[in-house]
């Protein structure tokens, strides 16, 4: 399978990378610069340069070409409204036309879960971020196209034990960054998920075991 990540340099993004390439696949691992590309060219990708704040629909069509699925795990970071909304909110909308286009009609987004912060003084940036997430969630899922949207808790960079709390609705809290990559990548592997919003947390079930449960 050829998996378009967009976002690929990212904390999940080079995580799912190895794990892909491990199993068969072929990640196609679109990068903004240049320093990245053999950086994800060592962990078993083939580097795609593109930025998606940048590309039009039609050019990030051209990039997906080859492209089975898509997986879209970019993110601003919190660098700002305007960044925000130009990756985390256009740039999925941009990644959901182009996958149309480029007839890659398998997507996952890396989300996040609605009680990210709530127990934090409250921030118009995160409200802000929060807004623009749900957003995305309702375009993507209004789609025809085959999703899966996973919302994890609270990102940690532990590394995970392999276990993990995965349901429709789930009590908030923390999830290793290697757990999230982990479920992208056995997602790919289930087709039987489909259309369907997932949270995830660390927990006490394989990965495996708790995939096979919602599947």
């Amino acid at each position: 399978m050829n998996v378009f990540i967009i976002g690929a340099a990212g904390k999940v993004g080079s995580r799912l990378v190895p794990l892909l390439a491990e199993a068969g696949h072929v990640p196609l691992a679109m990068h903004r610069k240049s320093e990245q590309a053999q950086i994800l060219a060592d962990k078993g990708a083939k580097p795609v340069a593109g930025d998606i704040t940048a590309l039009s629909v039609d050019e990030l069509a051209e990039l997906m070409d080859s492209a089975d699925a898509v997986v879209f795990s970019a993110g601003a970071g919190g660098a700002g409204y305007d960044l925000t909304q130009a990756v985390d909110g256009d740039g999925l909308v941009k990644a959901v036309a182009a996958a149309r286009k480029a007839g890659a009609t398998r997507f996952l987004l890396v989300s996040a879960f609605p009680e990210a912060g709530r127990d934090a003084e409250p921030k118009e940036g995160l409200e802000n971020y929060m807004r623009i997430k749900k957003l995305t969630d309702a375009h993507l899922s209004q789609s025809d196209l085959d999703w899966v949207i996973v919302r994890p808790g609270t990102l940690s960079s532990e590394g995970g034990d392999g276990k993990i709390a995965l349901g429709l609705a789930l009590p908030y809290g923390n999830v290793s960054r290697d757990h999230v990559a982990q479920v992208l990548a056995g997602i790919l592997e289930r087709p039987q998920l489909s259309r369907v919003i997932l949270e995830l947390t660390d927990g006490d079930t394989p990965v495996g075991d708790a995939l096979d449960a919602m599947a």
